[in-house]
């Protein structure tokens, strides 16, 4: 459905080093430019620097499996996120919705979630 989403955020340089560090266990990259993210060659998620920007956004990226969810997850808290769920099952979403929540220094809610059966 979506061609690439754009977050707003304060400041680039400390973003692009907050999401090199928490796409990384789920197999993205940033570009050439630094600023967008995603599969190698295939950048879904771009950074712009911004004054005003005010967090809020909600963006959920599909994990290959639990441990790159956990990986997430730490990674985040190891880079200035901040813990907005720990991981583990979320039930009341699906019986396999296995997930974690950061909130990105701008306040960007973030998650990771896999669906598969353990």
């Amino acid at each position: 459905m979506y061609d690439h989403l754009g977050l707003k955020v304060k400041d680039l340089d400390a973003s692009v080093r907050f999401y090199r560090a928490v796409l990384a266990p789920l197999g993205h990259v940033a570009d050439a430019s630094g600023s967008g993210f995603g599969p190698p060659g295939m950048p879904g998620l771009w950074l712009y620097e911004h004054a005003g920007a005010s967090g809020g956004t909600h963006v959920a990226f599909h994990a290959a499996d639990r441990a790159a969810v956990r990986r997430f997850h730490a990674q985040g808290l190891a880079h200035g996120g901040s813990d907005n769920g720990a991981p583990g099952l979320r039930t009341d979403y699906a019986p396999n919705y296995y997930a974690a929540f950061l909130l990105d220094p701008d306040g960007n809610n973030l998650e990771a979630v896999c669906m598969e059966a353990r």
